[in-house]
């Protein structure tokens, strides 16, 4: 009986995380915009003025092998990946947060247009498909 109430409480857990990520995610798909005239996600994403955004996190920094980082992303990335901390500063100041990088966006100032960017980058995979 204990193992059945636990699994349920996992299980309600669970549905209520995917609940709430499902706003982030549609929040995310809208702010997402601002920065879908340089990069892309999506099974058939290329390369645009900035990498590919698929499986972004977790992945190592500037780790997009036929993209040409700038010295400073480079160098901050060695060692690194994105995680959120890392990409909360990063979307909310690019230039504060990474001194000298490619990216002339100004960054996300609405806490719920960043969290929602990274629930909406974080469903794709590295080929793309949604996780």
């Amino acid at each position: 009986m204990m193992k059945l109430s636990i699994a349920a409480g996992l299980a309600l857990m669970a549905l209520t995380t995917v609940s709430h990520a499902a706003g982030d995610i549609a929040e995310g798909e809208k702010a997402f915009k601002k920065c879908a005239a340089c990069h892309a996600v999506g099974p058939d994403a290329k390369n645009k003025v900035g990498p590919v955004l698929n499986g972004i996190v977790g992945r190592p920094i500037a780790s997009i092998a036929d993209f040409k980082y700038s010295p400073a992303m480079t160098e901050f990335g060695a060692g690194k990946v994105w995680d959120e901390a890392n990409l909360t500063g990063y979307l909310a100041d690019p230039k504060g947060f990474i001194p000298k990088n490619k990216m002339a966006f100004v960054g996300l100032k609405k806490e719920e247009e960043l969290k929602g960017v990274i629930a909406y980058l974080a469903q794709y995979n590295a080929d793309g498909s949604k996780k």
